[in-house]
């Protein structure tokens, strides 16, 4: 009897053992997970907001519009917010367009002065690119694409606003410049009588991430 209670005795100590052993490294997987996953970031594809300001007279009033379907590819998992941007591309529509006129008149006049004037401008596409802590924007316009630098606010941990500057003629869109500004020539029209249409363009994103 007393043999076989030193054996039972035995046996419950080893499964003792092997069962803190198995809670104890069921514990560090978890903690690792958790670390890897606290140190991963993956953009949220349909926070993405894109949006730009142009500028009407000598004064330089800004009309600010946005693009309310903005369609992204290629996205991946990054260390960073940033890291998880590099390479993202995106696609965005432009009769997605929303300048938020209340007379309704804008909208379809950008449409037709501006971006139906230039070429394959159904789609504004382009890529993010991002390292060594700073980042810009490939953007295809009017058959042309431009690099624009990009400054960058960590608005969040997990929320960034991107602010950066295209020119009209760095993607041959002079033209279209000049034919909205014909079709607004009035409206443009400042308190010193001169009718103005900038061709620097502000654009800014926000992107959110989990």
């Amino acid at each position: 009897m007393k043999k076989i209670s030193l054996l039972s005795l035995g046996m419950l100590l080893v499964l003792s053992f092997g069962c803190k052993q198995t809670k104890k490294e069921n514990t560090e997987q978890q903690q690792v997970s958790k670390e890897l996953v606290a140190d991963s970031f993956t953009l949220i594809k349909d926070s993405t907001k894109v949006g730009f300001t142009a500028y009407k007279t000598t004064d330089k009033v800004p009309v600010k519009g946005s693009f309310k379907n903005v369609v992204i590819s290629n996205e991946h998992v990054g260390s960073t917010p940033l890291e998880a941007l590099n390479g993202v591309e995106f696609s965005i529509p432009v009769n997605s367009l929303f300048t938020n006129d209340p007379t309704g008149i804008r909208d379809p006049k950008l449409l037709k002065f501006f971006f139906a004037v230039m070429t394959n401008t159904e789609l504004i596409s382009g890529v993010f690119n991002a390292a060594d802590n700073k980042c810009a924007i490939d953007v295809t316009l009017n058959g042309e694409t431009v690099n624009i630098p990009l400054e960058y606010t960590m608005d969040t941990d997990t929320k960034i606003t991107f602010k950066g500057i295209l020119n009209l003629e760095d993607v041959n869109a002079l033209d279209a410049l000049a034919s909205i500004h014909e079709a607004c020539k009035e409206l443009h029209t400042g308190a010193d009588g001169i009718s103005k249409t900038w061709s620097e363009v502000a654009v800014e994103a926000q992107a959110q991430f989990q």
